[in-house]
């Protein structure tokens, strides 16, 4: 679908080569402002023939960690540095990631769970469109980096689904290994049809995700990860030819088969974790009390593991309603 589609219009000329910054300008008429318009930061390096890549973060505002780091990128890398065309949305939801808030305060929505999106809906909505129907046919690789945002912190974990054949398997499993993070991920073929990794997949785009860290903050040592690993991708898709990357760590390869897998509140109140992250547990251990100090004379709510399985994901606010997930588990794949 060409740009003319949508109501974004660009600052960027996608085919000129050097380095460009800029905006997509989102039509947003509204009391205070009547023509305006929502600034999406875009940043493009392009040198030459060679492959595409769109990298984002900020699909979830609240998620720091790639926001900076590719922050950092869009002021370090120079285009004679590349070989193809690099594409950088540090903030892909402006008014999310500009309110630090996972979903828009403009319209509310998710832009994770808003694909393929509408060219003329809400804002949410029509970034969702952009970035499908106009960026991703551009592209041969796609790379969403997020974390566990406000709300949930994980280790230095990449995601990926598994491929629809032995061919894309293979080359998910070499992109994942690649950026050589401490923890791989591996979900299902088909998934939430809604999200970023499924917009890639209907263009034919190779991609992988991020969960580098988040209790709302950054750390060094994330940090640190996410800056090697991007650079890591981006040398081993031949973007990046001059990068030089270090020995490879080494990744322990996980999965998540079922909903038994997630430990959720039943109860609201403040909860009391009685395991870490990183914590290996077993079926029926107990996982934390949700406690009552409204009605402090009633005992707490117990929450309980579903399934063996190393603690990956935990909730930072102590604060839970009903539905509300506290933990998920991954396991080893077995060879």
């Amino acid at each position: 679908m060409s740009e003319t589609a949508t109501l974004i219009h660009s600052e960027i000329d996608f085919e000129r080569d050097g380095k460009q910054t800029g905006f997509l300008r989102l039509p947003y008429s509204v009391h205070r402002s009547a023509y305006g318009w929502i600034p999406v930061p875009i940043v493009m390096f392009k040198n030459g023939d060679g492959p595409t890549a769109l990298l984002i973060s900020g699909n979830h505002g609240d998620e720091y960690e790639g926001q900076v780091a590719l922050t950092k990128m869009c002021q370090s890398l120079t285009a004679d540095e590349v070989q193809g065309r690099l594409i950088i949305l540090p903030m892909a939801n402006y008014p999310a990631a500009h309110a630090g808030m996972r979903t828009s305060p403009f319209d509310g929505g998710n832009l994770n769970r808003t694909f393929p999106g509408n060219p003329a809906g809400t804002p949410t909505e029509m970034i969702a469109h952009y970035l499908e129907e106009v960026l991703m046919p551009m592209c041969d690789y796609f790379f969403d980096f997020h974390s566990g945002g406000s709300s949930l912190r994980y280790p230095a974990t990449v995601l990926r689904r598994r491929g629809e054949n032995p061919k894309e398997e293979a080359a998910l499993e070499a992109l994942q290994l690649a950026f050589d993070g401490d923890y791989g991920f591996i979900f299902g073929a088909a998934g939430d049809s809604r999200v970023s990794s499924a917009a890639a997949r209907r263009n034919g785009v190779l991609g992988i995700m991020t969960e580098l860290g988040g209790s709302g903050t950054v750390t060094p040592e994330i940090l640190a990860t996410a800056e090697r690993g991007i650079l890591r991708l981006l040398n081993y898709i031949c973007l990046l030819p001059g990068y030089r990357p270090d020995a490879a760590r080494g990744m322990r390869l996980m999965e998540m088969k079922s909903i038994d897998y997630f430990v959720y509140a039943r109860d609201e109140g403040l909860f009391e974790p009685y395991v870490d992250l990183l914590t290996e547990v077993k079926n029926g251990q107990e996982a934390g009390a949700i406690h009552h100090p409204e009605t402090p004379w009633i005992a707490p709510s117990i929450c309980h593991f579903e399934h063996d399985g190393l603690v990956i994901c935990q909730r930072i606010p102590g604060r839970v309603e009903r539905g509300d997930c506290v933990f998920h588990l991954a396991t080893d794949i077995e060879p």
